[in-house]
């Protein structure tokens, strides 16, 4: 069974899906995650968000990796752990830059599509259900407004001890999306077979417990 979330930047698509993973005891795979390794490494080594062949060869010499604990999902660059590291402001502002190469998404799409070929999965990111997991049986586009993204990340910010400007973060998260939508490989689009989920005004709870209500449904599965 394949549960694939996509959505813009900030509508909450990370927390919902770990949530309905932990609820469904499926394997919960962020592919954000994977992109923003590589815009963390980039950063590190000093090399152009906007050059595809310096990125190429610091994928291919990087071996990123995705590990399921108790806890959460923790994201690897070799044998080092970087979970933190890449939710780092200056990785947010980089990582559609990096995530818009064609090649870098082919790589990356190939390792996600692994990932999911003998496991049940929660998968979220912006491609999920248009290209990396187009036979999901359940597909979500999770929105929320500009304004409410924001707060999100506002609030997000401030708890983990940064000093963020909100009039700022908006214009950030519309600059992502307007990145995000038009790149040419993969842009950011709503599956026609997928379920439009407006998160403005609900709870992260009741976010989880519509996509909960789907996988019933469409399973006539009274788990969990």
């Amino acid at each position: 069974m394949k549960i694939a979330i996509d959505g813009p930047a900030g509508a909450g698509k990370s927390t919902v899906a770990q949530l309905v993973a932990k609820q469904l005891g499926f394997t919960y795979i962020d592919t954000g995650a994977m992109y923003r390794a590589l815009t963390w490494l980039a950063i590190e080594q000093q090399v152009s968000p906007e050059d595809e062949q310096a990125l190429l060869k610091l994928l291919d010499a990087s071996a990123i990796s995705l590990e399921q604990q108790s806890h959460g999902q923790l994201v690897l660059i070799g044998n080092r752990e970087v979970t933190n590291e890449i939710r780092r402001p200056e990785v947010t502002r980089h990582v559609s830059a990096v995530a818009k190469h064609a090649k870098i998404r082919e790589q990356m799409v190939q390792q996600q599509r692994q990932l999911a070929e003998q496991q049940h999965v929660v998968m979220d990111g912006r491609d999920i259900g248009t290209r990396v997991l187009p036979d999901a049986e359940i597909k979500v586009f999770l929105t929320a407004s500009i304004e409410e993204r924001a707060k999100r990340r506002f609030k997000e910010w401030v708890e983990k001890g940064y000093q963020p400007d909100l009039e700022q973060l908006k214009l950030e998260i519309a600059q992502r999306d307007k990145m995000d939508s038009e790149r040419k490989a993969s842009p950011l689009k709503c599956a026609d077979d997928a379920v439009v989920l407006d998160t403005s005004g609900l709870s992260i709870e009741q976010a989880v417990e519509k996509i909960v209500d789907l996988y019933r449904k469409q399973t006539d599965s009274p788990h969990p």
